[in-house]
This record gives C-alpha cells, sequence and structure tokens, in this order.
C-alpha cells in the first residue's frame, strides 16, 4: 500500500515553554528523531507545520489550513495533500515511538481495510496522534473542525478505529517535567542495558 509519512509540529508548545520539536535528543532534535522513524516505514516524510518555522531542517513542510486550530487541523492537512490513501501520521512529541509500532499500524491499515488504525498503548490509553488515516476520513474530520469539535479523540472515535496493542506506555512530552521524566528514564534504561 502507498503511504504518505507526516510528523505533527505545528502546536505552540505552551506547557513546554520552548518548541518541544526542537528538543536535543541523541545529538538531533526531537523532530528528527521521530521524522526519521515515520520516514523508514512509510518511505517519505513531511512536516505539518510553518515552513518558516521548520523549512530549515531539510523536511518538505505542509502548511496548516486552519491555524492555530490544534492536531486535528493537522490530521486535517495532512490528509488534504492527497499523497496517499494511506497517511502514517505521528506527533513530534512522542520520543519513545519505535519503528516496528509503525510498521504494525501500516499492516493493521492494509489488512483490515479501516478508515483508521490508531495504538492503544500498555497503560490503555489511545493514543490518536500516532495513526494511519486513510483519505476517506478526510470528510469526518472537516466536518468535526467546520462545527468546531476540535477533540481528535472524538473524531477518531466516529471513525470506528482498528487498535494495535503495544506493551508500554508511550511517553507524550508536553512540559518540562515530562521532558525531564522521559531523559530519566531513558538514562535508567541505557545504565540496566550496560549493566
Amino acid at each position: 500500500m502507498q503511504a504518505a509519512g507526516f510528523v505533527l509540529v505545528g502546536g505552540r508548545s505552551s506547557r513546554m515553554g520552548r518548541d518541544k520539536a526542537l528538543l536535543e535528543w541523541n545529538g538531533h532534535t526531537l523532530i528528527e528523531e521521530v521524522a526519521g522513524k515515520v520516514r523508514s516505514v512509510a518511505g517519505n516524510v513531511a512536516l505539518v507545520g510553518p515552513a518558516e518555522r521548520y523549512g530549515a531542517l531539510g523536511f518538505d513542510c505542509v502548511p496548516d489550513l486552519r491555524p492555530g486550530l490544534g492536531p486535528l487541523a493537522g490530521i486535517e492537512a495532512a490528509i488534504a495533500t492527497r499523497r496517499a490513501q494511506a497517511n502514517l501520521i505521528v506527533a513530534c512529541d512522542l520520543p519513545g515511538i519505535k519503528s516496528a509500532w509503525l510498521e504494525r499500524l501500516m499492516r493493521q491499515a492494509e489488512e483490515s481495510g479501516t478508515q483508521c488504525a490508531l495504538i492503544r498503548d500498555g497503560g490503555g490509553v489511545v493514543q490518536p496522534l500516532c495513526g494511519v488515516y486513510m483519505s476517506a476520513c478526510l470528510p469526518v474530520i472537516r466536518r468535526a473542525l467546520d462545527e468546531g469539535r476540535l477533540s481528535v479523540r472524538h473524531a477518531t472515535e466516529e471513525l470506528e478505529p482498528r487498535m494495535v496493542e503495544i506493551e508500554e506506555a508511550l511517553a507524550n512530552v508536553n512540559t518540562p517535567e515530562d521532558w525531564d521524566a522521559w531523559m530519566r528514564r531513558r538514562a535508567a534504561l541505557t545504565t540496566s542495558h550496560a549493566g
């Protein structure tokens, strides 16, 4: 199945206090880490966010069609490019995402014929910003935005998504405290694997 990969980066990062997409991670930015994994699975990747902020990173940038309306508008912008029927869409603030999980999402979308496949993590949390959205989702997403319903979770419930279960809780870094906790957890894992 032909796929298009996207990373959502257009948020204001107000709780982080600085642009979380540009946080340093493993010798490069968080956005480069996530985009590399998306590209490895989809075969390509574009950032959904302003080119004036992220264009220097060397990625294709897709502007939001409705700036300021949050991640649901980012999903709309990605699907509306019509680059492929299957759109692998991941938020930039999921540093622990694994390529193997993204591959399972793509396989689920292809084999089930679903409109939408999402990850449900080891904590039982559905992650609507880590999923495959088929182009057929666009009318539902547009209608939600037109009606001022900006919740990604509610919009995806209408799509009756198929779930890909993963064993780990997926870290979502929105605040400096989230980032510090993530870095400590990674350091502890590295230390335990080294010993």
